[in-house]
């Protein structure tokens, strides 16, 4: 051939060529077969690890939930300990005298009061003229008095909260109604 000549068009100059290799790059449904099995695998391994994984946070939880439970006291109880002592102290001396166990009262009464507040149990005591709440006092009785009405008059017994939930309202007398 001369160079004046013109050469035949190859086959990747009319595009036909071309199309034969991407025929041949596209897999077969065998090999489509063996890419989706294997691919299934994958995913199915990490499926089922994922599901251990979560079953095994789930259990860990429960355990910690239980232990929990278990000793959440553990903090309260040991803040109670040193008034333990205390009142056994008090019983092992015989001869005390009714000044020394008053005073030895009121310490264990100090270290009790202490324990409670570090555990945040906190006294409801409500001064007379506070307003009746029925979340934090219950009425035993209703009495006339020189005040507004449903207030309280006296308080009977101390209630307590612990973290801002009653533990036990306390008990007081209100004024009636006018």
């Amino acid at each position: 051939m001369n160079q004046n000549e013109a050469a035949p068009p190859t086959a990747t100059e009319n595009g036909s060529a071309a199309a034969a290799p991407a025929a041949e790059a596209a897999p077969g449904p065998e090999a489509q077969l063996t890419e989706l099995q294997a691919r299934h695998t994958e995913v199915s391994d990490a499926y089922l690890r994922a599901k251990a994984e979560a079953e095994n946070t789930r259990r860990r939880a429960e355990e910690e939930v239980a232990k929990a439970r278990k000793f959440a006291v553990e903090s309260f109880a040991e803040s109670l300990l040193p008034v333990r002592d205390s009142l056994e102290a008090a019983i092992a001396i015989p001869a005390a005298t009714p000044e020394q166990l008053l005073e030895g009262v009121h310490a264990t009464l100090r270290q009790l009061v202490q324990a409670l507040e570090r555990n945040k149990v906190v006294a409801i005591s409500p001064p007379a003229g506070t307003r009746f709440d029925p979340h934090q006092h219950q009425a035993i009785s209703v009495v006339p008095a020189d005040q507004e009405p449903n207030t309280v008059v006296t308080v009977l017994q101390k209630g307590y909260l612990i973290a801002d939930r009653v533990l036990r309202p306390a008990l007081v007398t209100v004024t009636a109604p006018k």
